[in-house]
């Protein structure tokens, strides 16, 4: 009986090894999660038998906050960051930020279906309704007979086939509408907008110019009816020069957002840029849109609330849609922002890179700071997490109080409730360096 025991004993570790460790094989062993609400977070160094590292999506059950031990093997993908899923669900495509590489994985068996080659590196993906067609941004892309780099690149992403290639000028970010029908194409680069009609790609010209002096735009937001899209203008924070020459409003508004009809043909601006202190992230909230930027005229943290000892800090601005106008600024942690979710109980996550990390643990005043700012929306109360790095990805899990958020390559787990890191569970320990973290359920 001992003899079995011990034996049973080695099989369960050695077993739990190679789930662990050995994600390789999985799909083909037919070994499986289970689990009927996931997480996947994207992790380039998930550690290897031999050894070293290699990029794995882990598993996490999002019902419990614990690290399930199954993953998804990404064999043949450079490295793992950005991760999209699709609008249904059933597949999750992975970005290598190193390679001009895009991993397709089946939500359904927890297995990749093969790894896509990209003319260049991107930044800004998305799929369509279909779940199948997904477009591809690539700024830096070389086109043979084209005089300029940049594509938007097609991909059936069910048979793993490029199908087409449509060449634009430093083609950065894609916004798609609502409806799916129109695209935003942005470019810093060029200071130009261009609609995409994914209709007319196989049957006539799909770009269109959108008219507008605009200045370093590198994010747009819908309304839910898709009639109207809000593009962030970056400004002097990436080098412009402001909405004009000598940045008009003062020097402290270098940056602006400008209302674009999309219901005229071409879709055109109206109306006067809202300027505002800083823009590089936003998000529609009802009538409220939140934005977030670093502004070089104005970075100081005067007015923090809680005080630090930051001398450099962002600012978040509220903008009311219905009247186009803006509420005072609130400053926040700096950094380029570009990432923003809102969690439960009215908690909005706003996420930046290279941000000031502060990190005093000694004296009457210890403080530690990285690039995550927490804002309560119905109170405008800061809170700046004591963590430290970049925030690579945020994920508010549905029907919870709770936010996956990945900074400085850890996974971390906050409740909205008090918008401090979790308790119970403990916080999850993937071993790696977690990127990205989306909710697949």
């Amino acid at each position: 009986m001992k003899r079995t025991l011990s034996l049973f004993s080695v099989l369960i570790v050695v077993s739990l090894g190679l789930i662990a460790c050995g994600y390789k094989n999985s799909s083909r062993q037919g070994s499986r999660s289970g689990l009927k609400f996931r997480a996947f977070v994207s992790n380039p160094l998930h550690p290897g038998t031999s050894g070293g590292g290699f990029p794995a999506l882990e598993i996490m059950n999002a019902t419990k906050d614990l690290v399930s031990g199954f993953g998804v093997s990404l064999s043949g993908l450079s490295d793992a960051g950005m991760m999209v899923l699709s609008p249904k669900k059933t597949r999750t495509l992975v970005i290598s930020p190193s390679s001009n590489q895009m991993a397709v994985v089946d939500n359904a068996t927890e297995s990749s279906s093969g790894v896509l080659t990209l003319a260049g590196l991107t930044e800004s993906v998305f799929i369509a309704s279909d779940d199948a067609t997904a477009f591809v941004a690539e700024p830096g892309a070389i086109v043979s007979g084209q005089p300029t780099a940049g594509v938007i690149e097609r991909f059936d992403i069910v048979n793993g086939t490029k199908t087409a290639t449509i060449p634009l000028a430093a083609a950065r970010f894609l916004i798609p509408s609502p409806s799916g029908n129109q695209v935003l194409v942005l470019s810093d680069a060029t200071d130009t907008v261009t609609m995409l009609a994914p209709a007319l790609i196989s049957s006539g010209n799909p770009l269109v110019p959108v008219s507008g002096n605009f200045d370093k735009p590198v994010w747009a937001v819908f309304t839910s009816d898709g009639s109207t899209a809000y593009v962030i203008n970056c400004g002097r924070q990436c080098g412009g020069v402001g909405v004009a020459s000598g940045c008009p409003g003062g020097a402290n508004f270098c940056t602006s957002i400008m209302q674009v009809d999309m219901t005229q043909s071409p879709p055109a601006v109206t109306g006067s840029p809202l300027l505002v202190p800083a823009a590089t992230m936003a998000f529609l909230n009802g009538t409220s849109l939140y934005v977030a930027g670093t502004s070089p005229a104005q970075n100081d943290c005067t007015g923090a609330s809680p005080a630090t000892s930051s001398t450099i800090c962002g600012r978040l601005t509220v903008v009311d849609t219905a009247s186009f106008t803006a509420a005072p600024a609130i400053p926040i942690t700096d950094g380029y922002h570009n990432h923003m979710a809102l969690g439960a109980n009215g908690q909005l996550f706003i996420g930046s890179r290279t941000c000031t990390n502060i990190k005093v643990t000694t004296g009457s005043n210890p403080e530690i700071r990285g690039c995550l700012t927490i804002v309560g929306t119905g109170s405008n109360a800061i809170v700046g997490p004591p963590d430290n790095g970049d925030v690579t990805g945020i994920e508010p899990i549905p029907g919870r109080n709770v936010v996956y958020v990945c900074e400085g390559g850890k996974l971390r787990i906050y409740d909205t409730t008090t918008d401090k890191l979790q308790v119970k569970p403990l916080q999850p320990d993937v071993i790696g360096q977690p990127i990205d973290v989306k909710v697949v359920d």
